[in-house]
C-alpha cells in the first residue's frame, strides 16, 4: 500500500476521533470554555462531517451505497418541498437537511475508514473516562445548580440539570443535556461488558475502575434511558451466551462480582441517597406512565406506532424540514422549548419531510438497521461477538433515536458506524479497499464499496 494511501486515511480517521471527541466536549465548551459561542458550536461537527464526506469525495473513497445516496438525494428533495410548501425558512431548512446530508454519510465513511481494531480503541479511550465522568456527575448531582460544574449553556447560572426527584437534578456531564449522559454511559457499558466477556488486551484496572464508574452513574444520572441501554447490553451478553456457550462462566462470575459491588455500595450514603431519588424517579415516572408498558413500550419505541397511525393527518410534503428541531423552533417562533411537531422521531420526520418522503426515510433507518443485526448476529458463531454488542444495545437509537438533538445524532451515527467497522477482519483493515487501483490516476483512487 502506498504512502499516500495511508497519508489519505490518516487525515480521515484523525477527523473521525476529533468528531468522536467533539461529541463528549461539546457542551463543554458551550458550558465552560467558550460560553459565548454556545450558538455557534451546536454545529461544531458539521465542519468535520463536510470534510470527511469532502475530503473522501475528492480521493475517490467515498463509500458508494446506496443507502446514503437515496438518504441524501431525500434530503435534497425535502429542502425543496419545505422552501415551496412548508415554512419557507432556508436556514431551518438547511439545519434540518444537515442531519441526513452531512451525518448520515459519515456512517459509511466511518465504516469503510476505521479498522476493527479502531473500534477497540475508541471503546478503550472511552473506558478512560468513565470513571472521571461518573465522579463530575456525582459531583454534579450534590451541587446547587448555581455551582459551576452545573453551568448551562451559555455560562447560564440557572444550571443545565433536569427535573429528576427527591429535590435532586439529573446531571449533564460534560453534555449541554442530561441525554448525553445516558448516552455515554450507555456507549461506555458496551466496551466494559464486551471486555469482560472477550480477554483482548486492555489494562484490568482501568476496565475495573470502568465498571464501578458505569454502576455508581446509574443511580446518580437517574435517568431510565441509561437503565434502559444497559439492559439491551447484558441482554445482548445473554444472546452471545446463547450462542457460544463456552461465555457463560464468564458471565456468571462477572454478574456475581457486579451484584457483589451493588450490595457494597449501596450502604454507603454517598451512593444510598442517590439510589433512593432513581428509585423514586423510576416509580413515579412508571405510575404516570401507566407502569412497565406506559414507560418502555411507548417511552423507548418512541410513539412508532402513534406516528403510523397518525401519518395520514400530515400534509403529504410535510411542514418542512427542520421544523420539528428545537433550533428550528426557536428561528420560527423564537421559543426553544416545546415541540412544533412531534417529540417522537417518526412523528417528527413525517410531520416535517410528510407521509411519502418522512416514511422513505423511516424505511431507510429501519434497512440499516436489518442489515447490520444480521451480519452481526453471524459474526457471533464465528467467535466475534463485538459488532453484536456495539449493534445490539444501540439498535433501537438507529431506527428511532431523536436525532434532531445534536449529541444524540452524534452518538448513533458514530455507533452506527463503529458497528460497520467492526464487521471487518481483524488485522486485514484494506480487505474492503481491495478495489482501489495503485498507482493513482490524477490523484484520484477508486472508492471502495460497502456492503451493508
Amino acid at each position: 500500500m502506498s504512502k499516500v494511501m495511508s497519508d489519505q486515511h490518516k487525515a480521515l480517521k484523525q477527523a473521525i476521533w476529533a468528531y468522536f471527541l467533539l461529541i463528549i466536549f461539546e457542551g463543554a465548551l458551550r458550558k465552560w470554555v467558550l460560553p459565548q459561542l454556545a450558538n455557534p458550536l451546536l454545529v461544531v461537527r458539521d465542519p468535520i462531517a463536510i470534510f470527511l464526506i469532502g475530503y473522501s469525495w475528492y480521493k475517490g473513497i467515498l463509500p458508494n451505497n446506496l443507502m446514503m445516496y437515496g438518504m441524501m438525494a431525500l434530503t435534497a428533495a425535502a429542502v425543496i418541498t419545505a422552501l415551496t410548501l412548508g415554512h419557507g425558512n432556508l436556514t431551518v431548512a438547511i439545519y434540518g437537511a444537515r442531519i441526513f446530508l452531512l451525518h448520515f454519510p459519515l456512517i459509511f465513511i466511518i465504516g469503510t475508514i476505521f479498522t476493527r481494531e479502531d473500534v477497540v480503541k475508541m471503546g478503550e479511550v472511552t473506558l478512560w473516562l468513565t470513571l472521571p465522568m461518573a465522579i463530575l456527575i456525582a459531583v454534579q448531582f450534590y451541587s446547587p445548580q448555581s455551582a459551576f460544574v452545573n453551568r448551562g449553556v451559555g455560562g447560564s447560572d440557572e444550571g443545565a440539570g433536569f427535573s429528576g426527584a427527591n429535590g435532586f437534578f439529573r446531571p449533564p456531564a460534560t453534555f449541554s443535556f442530561t441525554n448525553g449522559t445516558a448516552q455515554f454511559f450507555g456507549f461506555a457499558g458496551i466496551f466494559c461488558v464486551y471486555h469482560w466477556l472477550k480477554s483482548e488486551k486492555i489494562n484490568k484496572l482501568v476496565l475495573t475502575a470502568a465498571s464501578i464508574g458505569i454502576l455508581i452513574a446509574i443511580p446518580f444520572s437517574i435517568s431510565r434511558t441509561l437503565t434502559f441501554m444497559l439492559g439491551l447490553t447484558v441482554a445482548c451478553a445473554v444472546v452471545a451466551v446463547w450462542r457460544k456457550p463456552e461465555y457463560i462462566k464468564k458471565i456468571i462470575v462477572v454478574g456475581v462480582c457486579m451484584v457483589a459491588l451493588v450490595m457494597i455500595l449501596r450502604e454507603t450514603e454517598l451512593l444510598g441517597t442517590a439510589i433512593d431519588a432513581f428509585m423514586s424517579r423510576f416509580t413515579a415516572a412508571s405510575e404516570v406512565e401507566g407502569g412497565m408498558q406506559g414507560t418502555f413500550v411507548d417511552r423507548f419505541l418512541g410513539g412508532m406506532y402513534d406516528a403510523v397511525l397518525e401519518s395520514p393527518n400530515a400534509p403529504f410534503f410535510g411542514l418542512g424540514i427542520g421544523m420539528g428541531t428545537n433550533a428550528g423552533n426557536q428561528l420560527l417562533t423564537g421559543d426553544a422549548t416545546g415541540f412544533l411537531i412531534s417529540e417522537g422521531e417518526w412523528g417528527r420526520l413525517i410531520g416535517e419531510m410528510g407521509v411519502l418522503f418522512g416514511c422513505t426515510a423511516i424505511l431507510i433507518r429501519a434497512t440499516l438497521v436489518f442489515k447490520l443485526g444480521v451480519r452481526a448476529l453471524a459474526k457471533i458463531q464465528k467467535g466475534d461477538i463485538l459488532p453484536w454488542m456495539i449493534f445490539g444495545s444501540s439498535f433501537v437509537g438507529i431506527l428511532q433515536g431523536q436525532w434532531a438533538q445534536p449529541t444524540n445524532l452524534g452518538f448513533n451515527v458514530l455507533i452506527a458506524g463503529l458497528t460497520l467497522a467492526s464487521l471487518k477482519p481483524q488485522r486485514l483493515y484494506y480487505r474492503v479497499l481491495k478495489k482501489v487501483k495503485e498507482p493513482e490516476v490524477a490523484g484520484h483512487t477508486v472508492a471502495p464499496r460497502v456492503y451493508v
